[in-house]
């Protein structure tokens, strides 16, 4: 089963939706889009690694990470290798002493432990095919790799109570409210929606 190269493009914190955060994966080689659902907590232990902060005292993924490092256990890669009922399976792939070992984590901790070990991160093609989003290249340059956007976890807002029903748009309506979303890169919010198109197709 083919992998495909991820890296972390962007923390989304949902415009719509209080509390709700996703760390976009990027896929290497192309333009299509990973988001996946994490919480505040977690959305922060990746923002201090990817903006190099420094806490005065260690974080747990800190604390995890140095555990790795004083008992000379190498990370060698992050696997996102199932995706069930809109949750997603990892596992950290360790080499210590001549050995591999797998060790099953949540998708949060392990791309938080992969920001601070810098190590490689994968998924399979039948993950992207069903969770990724295409994003369209951009018009005014190109072939142009798009910039990593902010880290930061702004404060959330309130609640859009004019927000509209999916239940009751159409696909061709909920494909054009998701472009939309992708527009504001309101993930969190795109992913619910493009949850809305799978269970609509998977219907059929």
């Amino acid at each position: 089963m083919e992998r495909i190269e991820l890296e972390i493009v962007a923390l989304s914190h949902s415009i719509t939706q209080t509390h709700s955060y996703a760390v976009v994966l990027g896929e290497v080689s192309g333009l299509r889009r990973l988001p996946i659902v994490i919480g505040g907590f977690e959305a922060q232990a990746i923002a201090v690694a990817l903006e190099r902060m420094s806490p005065s005292r260690p974080l747990t993924h800190d604390l995890f990470a140095n555990f790795l490092i004083t008992f000379a256990i190498d990370l060698k890669e992050v696997v996102i290798y199932k995706l069930e009922e809109g949750i997603f399976f990892s596992k950290l792939i360790c080499h210590h002493n001549d050995e591999v070992v797998e060790i099953d984590s949540r998708t949060s901790d392990a791309l938080a432990l992969a920001v601070r070990t810098n190590c490689k991160i994968y998924t399979f093609e039948n993950i992207l095919e069903t969770a990724g989003l295409l994003l369209e290249q951009p018009e005014s340059t190109p072939g142009a790799i798009a910039q990593p956007q902010s880290t930061s976890i702004p404060v959330a807002d309130k609640h859009d109570t004019n927000e509209p029903d999916m239940k009751k748009m159409t696909l061709a309506e909920l494909n054009e409210l998701l472009q939309q979303v992708l527009e504001n890169e309101d993930y969190a919010r795109a992913i619910s929606i493009r949850d809305e198109i799978n269970n609509r197709k998977g219907g059929k």
